[in-house]
């Protein structure tokens, strides 16, 4: 791999004016690494990576690089654009094991960070890197939060994850797994024990049933349940998966690594929701698309559609008089997530909008003084680097917060 990306980081143009750059939501530098790497500087090619984005390596692997960095660059307008994630991923992973943790001036304030997820580790990070004292809060037992519960190990290893695990562990932070808010402690309990400010990361975890018939019968599973423990379900040959986002992707790529012979998602319109090289990757792997099919209820035989009329802009005009069943051995719900709710009621003040997720104003502050917020827990299921990028602007808000008290 090493002598392909330096072919790769020769072909960069040096763009004055860096569309790749522009296209990437973490907003990376990319011709000033490439410049480094080539300089054979590749420790403080990693170091301005981690810094810009602590995520840098996962986002490497995971992003959507064509519609991102890779899409912009203007090499591929008319040949093959420079795939700059390979480069990143070289480089941020040679750094993650090497990095040296810089000793910092501590400003004797506490802060503490709800979600173990992208943006509640990137806030961490970047406030244990200012010198404030770092709790980080999860209610499952490892970090990572949808990275490692809601990403398939065939395409994020976990192994990635511990590694971050010890590098927050040398910066200091510290770590309670198994801690819900909501139920055993309170936002309010924080600021009781000494937290000068909080950052909730929560994220989106709550499936939506849709209220459909059928939703509470044993062959019928929620998308994000079943990635994070697929070894302990039985589907069967035969898998109905409602919903085509990335979750439905990897739902289908996961149930065909697990033994399922047939894997069909339905969708009620022939508009889709997950990135294009998703709904490839699934496609080669053998996944099979159904559009116009719109879930009416689930039976034990299978799921229940109503059959999409389309007019000649593939416009939903009307669906057919009889429903469709579709014989299935499960059928797995994948169509959209909602943030837990407990949070909201169990604290004073804090406020969401119609759809369960905090209210945030553009500091990234929540209705309640000293709480902030980013990532999916404020707009919904989104993407890793979306996630940090955010989350970089609530840990500055929250250290220009702190400063001022």
């Amino acid at each position: 791999m090493g002598l392909r990306i330096v072919n790769e980081a020769n072909r960069c143009l040096q763009c004055k004016r860096p569309f790749c750059q522009q296209g990437c939501p973490a907003h990376t530098p990319i011709p000033e690494i490439i410049k480094l790497f080539k300089d054979n500087e590749l420790l403080e090619a990693g170091r301005k990576l981690f810094e810009n984005n602590p995520m840098s390596v996962i986002c490497a692997i995971v992003c959507d690089h064509e519609a991102q960095c890779a899409g912009h660059c203007v090499l591929g307008r008319k040949g093959m654009a420079i795939p700059f994630y390979d480069i990143e991923e070289y480089i941020s992973d040679a750094y993650l094991d090497r990095m040296t943790i810089e000793p910092v001036e501590k400003k004797n304030k506490k802060v503490a960070v709800i979600g173990a997820g992208p943006a509640g580790m990137t806030v961490a990070i970047k406030m244990a890197s200012s010198g404030y004292d770092v709790t980080l809060f999860d209610e499952n037992n490892e970090v990572g939060g949808m990275m490692r519960y809601g990403i398939p190990e065939f395409r994020l290893s976990k192994k990635i994850l511990e590694r971050y695990k010890k590098v927050m562990d040398k910066m200091g932070i510290k770590f309670r797994p198994n801690t819900t808010f909501g139920e055993s402690l309170v936002i309010d309990e924080l600021f009781r024990d000494g937290y000068s400010s909080v950052f909730v990361g929560t994220g989106v975890w709550r499936p939506k049933s849709l209220g459909l018939e059928g939703a509470s019968l044993a062959n019928v599973h929620f998308g994000l349940s079943y990635l994070a423990n697929p070894d302990s379900y039985i589907l069967g040959e035969n898998v109905a998966i409602i919903g085509m986002g990335n979750v439905a992707m990897d739902v289908a790529r996961t149930a065909l690594r697990h033994g399922a012979k047939s894997v069909t998602l339905y969708a009620r319109s022939k508009r889709i929701a997950a990135s294009e090289h998703e709904m490839d990757y699934a496609r080669l792997d053998g996944a099979n698309f159904e559009f116009g099919m719109a879930i009416k209820r689930i039976s034990e035989e299978g799921p229940v559609f109503d059959v999409a009329i389309f007019d000649e802009k593939d416009k939903v005009v009307g669906y057919e008089d009889v429903p469709v069943t579709v014989p299935a051995d499960a059928t797995i719900l994948a169509v959209s997530q909602a943030p837990k709710s407990r949070l909201i009621s169990t604290t004073n003040g804090l406020e969401g909008n119609e759809r369960g997720l905090l209210v945030t104003d553009d500091s990234c502050m929540t209705t309640v003084p000293g709480v902030f917020a980013a990532g999916d827990v404020v707009h919904g299921s989104n993407t890793v680097v979306a996630a940090v990028d955010e989350a970089k602007r609530a840990a500055q808000a929250m250290i220009d917060y702190m400063e001022n008290l």
